[in-house]
């Protein structure tokens, strides 16, 4: 059988691709991406002994003769995005990033001293990976939200919308709505053409993500997860939300700019529970972030389950850290997740044009 899917898994990759990978991939090729049998994959490594067992995996779960065969509607699969199918690396996560856009580089809008000064001493920081302080990080995530203070969802989503057109930082022909794993594209389509429930399950917010994903990633909207966004109303003076008579004609939803719970870790079991209902088969994530999730779907599991964990392990394509990605392999390794190598299994990233400024 494993003989069998690398073959079919080698004829694929040897196949011309609809659009190459000379490039970067616009968001309409990246949508463009289907992928329904092993002979499809254009953008792993040709003989991948992971994308090897992804396969093997849906095959044997799909098959109604197998023992192990799944029913369509209990085939759950939740995906982390940032660093699992999404560029978290230039340098840092996409609504971390926009914080600084907003804050200094906004001529539509006046921060707050407070904040200005704030992106001002950390973003050196960022850019030179070096770690914040446990009160920078704090400040940071409040940040996040008071920034945008007042907005209408919107209004938010149109930012994202249009910081999505700049470019990623320490990448050339990339933009930041541009920087999908091509790879990780093509597992989400498989799945989803093997009657996977398909979810993702992000500690980015929900609308942010929304934006991100939208006409390019094959999930809908109703599954996505993430963090919420605390959100009041104009007219609500010192009225609880679950006591205030919301009037049309007077008010209007707003971002409150009140601190939020990241969807992390634990609270991602809490999400799959709260959202989904059922417990995931497949969970990829890609750092301890995405613990929860990940040893959630092994645990106690009444159908056959796998974790994958993403380490970013390639320095010559993306900005990997070699001795994080070690800690990260060590990590899966001892936690039975199966590790997705960037450098080993990825053939190309987000195309071969894309290359990594010095």
């Amino acid at each position: 059988m494993k003989k069998k899917i690398l073959a079919a898994i080698a004829a694929g990759l040897i196949a011309l691709s609809s659009f190459g990978v000379s490039n970067a991939a616009s968001r309409d090729e990246i949508a463009a991406i289907n992928v329904k049998t092993a002979a499809d994959f254009q953008f792993w490594s040709e003989n991948s002994p992971t994308l090897a067992k992804i396969v093997e995996f849906v095959e044997d779960v799909s098959n109604p003769v197998s023992k192990n065969y799944i029913p369509p509607e209990d085939r759950i699969a939740t995906f982390d995005m940032d660093g699992t199918f999404y560029c978290e690396t230039a340098p840092l996560y996409f609504q971390e990033m926009m914080f600084f856009e907003r804050a200094l580089n906004d001529k539509n809008y006046v921060a707050p001293k407070k904040w200005v000064n704030f992106a001002k001493k950390i973003q050196p920081k960022i850019y030179a990976k070096q770690k914040l302080t446990p009160a920078e990080s704090k400040m940071y995530l409040e940040g996040l939200s008071a920034v945008y203070s007042g907005m209408t969802d919107e209004e938010y989503r149109a930012y994202v919308r249009n910081f999505m057109k700049t470019s990623e930082d320490g990448f050339t022909n990339l933009t930041r709505g541009e920087a999908f794993y091509l790879p990780m594209v093509e597992i989400l389509s498989y799945l989803t053409n093997n009657d996977f429930q398909v979810y993702i399950n992000t500690g980015c917010g929900v609308s942010t993500t929304h934006e991100l994903v939208d006409g390019v990633i094959p999930v809908r909207f109703d599954r996505i997860i993430g963090t919420d966004i605390v959100y009041t109303s104009t007219n609500i003076g010192k009225d609880k939300p679950s006591d205030h008579f919301y009037d049309r004609n007077k008010e209007k939803i707003v971002i409150s700019g009140k601190n939020f719970v990241p969807n992390l870790k634990t609270v991602k079991i809490f999400s799959i529970i709260n959202q989904i209902g059922k417990k995931p088969v497949l969970a990829f994530g890609n750092s301890s972030g995405d613990s929860g999730m990940l040893e959630y779907t092994l645990q106690n599991n009444k159908y056959r389950s796998m974790s994958f964990f993403v380490i970013c392990d390639d320095v010559e394509r993306e900005r990997g850290n070699l001795k994080r990605a070690e800690s990260d392999r060590n990590l899966a390794l001892k936690h039975g997740w199966n590790p997705i190598s960037m450098r080993n299994d990825f053939k190309t990233i987000y195309g071969d044009n894309v290359k990594v400024t010095k």
